[in-house]
């Protein structure tokens, strides 16, 4: 068994997840080696909890969606959520030889097969310990712009990082978020402000995403009002988006564009709420510096933050429902122009780095100290 199969296993049983005597864990492995599925089954029964195993395939995934019957998901959802209501705790690693699988599916079809499987997802995320990861894999390697051997030790050193570095900082950041009310956003391609008052904040430290580093509230949702372009590309349902530019008025996404704008303002039509923003982070993961087109990495570079079009949470709710939920990304470390965050008109971070003494224990030399 790879050692490093088993530090990551024992990292989401034993860390993020939490595992007791007895609880039940469903492993949803997508496209993933049959070794790391072993070590997770190995490392929560170490744990005295009881493993249950679901195998997807990307392929089989895009083949039914693009037949999609009348009812197919919705009896899908079905038993998927009886399944889950019986389950404590829910560790996904998902693997893609191709991100772009779903590329060329109508939009439309996606949007019936996420409708469908909401209650599933909603039941998932309030209701268990959950944590996901994508799998290293050479299409990764090659959105990272790096060799699948350098990519693979990079990932590993990522993931397995000693998240407990970031646990004062991000204490501190969630007092101040969640005692909040305006929040500035401001840039050479961001002017925007909104409320966060009586939202409340979520710190996240390794517990939910591996790899993981943000702290999160949510707008106001009639709140928002000015633009942004973002300045890291995203991937959604499949489709890759560049340069994305959003207008807002009371709130609500009035103009949308960027590459791919058909299907970008589709999305942004999918539901009355995709049009407005449901989540509100700062990200300030010190490994993680560039955009891969992966979320879960890119929502945690370093001074960064993303915002996101649909569904919010409910440990830090605007009421805004959605079956979207959509980050993107704005880095405002100075090789991308730059930046200002403000809380209440005092400033908080600038170019990246967080100004405010409390604060600088986020900053990449606090949290590096010491890293080999």
């Amino acid at each position: 068994m790879d050692p490093n199969y088993t530090k990551l296993a024992a990292l989401l049983t034993r860390f993020s997840t939490n595992l007791k005597k007895d609880e039940r864990v469903l492993i949803d492995a997508f496209d993933i080696p049959q070794a790391m599925t072993i070590a997770l089954v190995r490392a929560v029964r170490e744990c005295g909890a009881i493993p249950f195993v679901q195998l997807q395939n990307a392929k089989i995934g895009r083949e039914l969606v693009e037949g999609i019957g009348s009812g197919q998901y919705e009896a899908q959802a079905e038993w998927e959520l009886a399944r889950m209501e019986k389950m404590d705790a829910y560790i996904a690693v998902r693997g893609a030889d191709n991100i772009f699988e779903m590329s060329g599916v109508a939009p439309d079809k996606l949007s019936r097969a996420m409708r469908a499987m909401k209650p599933v997802l909603d039941y998932r995320v309030n209701q268990t310990k959950w944590v996901i990861l994508r799998w290293p894999t050479p299409a990764m390697a090659q959105q990272a712009l790096m060799s699948t051997e350098s990519f693979e030790e990079f990932f590993f050193r990522v993931c397995t990082q000693d998240y407990s570095r970031m646990e004062s900082g991000m204490k501190a950041l969630q007092k101040r978020m969640s005692a909040a009310d305006q929040v500035k956003l401001c840039g050479p391609s961001c002017d925007l402000s909104f409320s966060i008052k009586d939202i409340g904040a979520v710190a996240c430290g390794g517990t939910h995403n591996i790899p993981d580093g943000e702290v999160f509230s949510c707008p106001v949702r009639d709140s928002v009002e000015g633009e942004i372009t973002f300045n890291a590309p995203t991937v959604y349902q499949g489709a890759s988006f560049d340069r994305v530019h959003l207008k807002f008025e009371r709130g609500k996404i009035a103009h949308a564009e960027g590459t791919n704008n058909v299907h970008l303002n589709a999305i942004l039509d999918s539901d009355a709420g995709a049009r407005y923003i449901g989540e509100f982070a700062i990200g300030f993961n010190p490994l993680i510096l560039e955009p891969m087109r992966d979320i879960l990495f890119d929502e945690k570079i370093a001074g960064s933050f993303h915002f996101t079009p649909g569904q919010a949470y409910e440990e830090a709710d605007n009421g805004n429902r959605s079956q979207v939920h959509w980050d993107m990304v704005h880095i405002q470390r100075p090789e991308y122009g730059g930046g200002e965050i403000y809380f209440d008109g005092e400033l908080i971070r600038k170019d990246g780095l967080f100004v405010t003494k409390d604060l600088q224990t986020l900053n990449p030399d606090f949290l590096l100290k010491g890293d080999k």
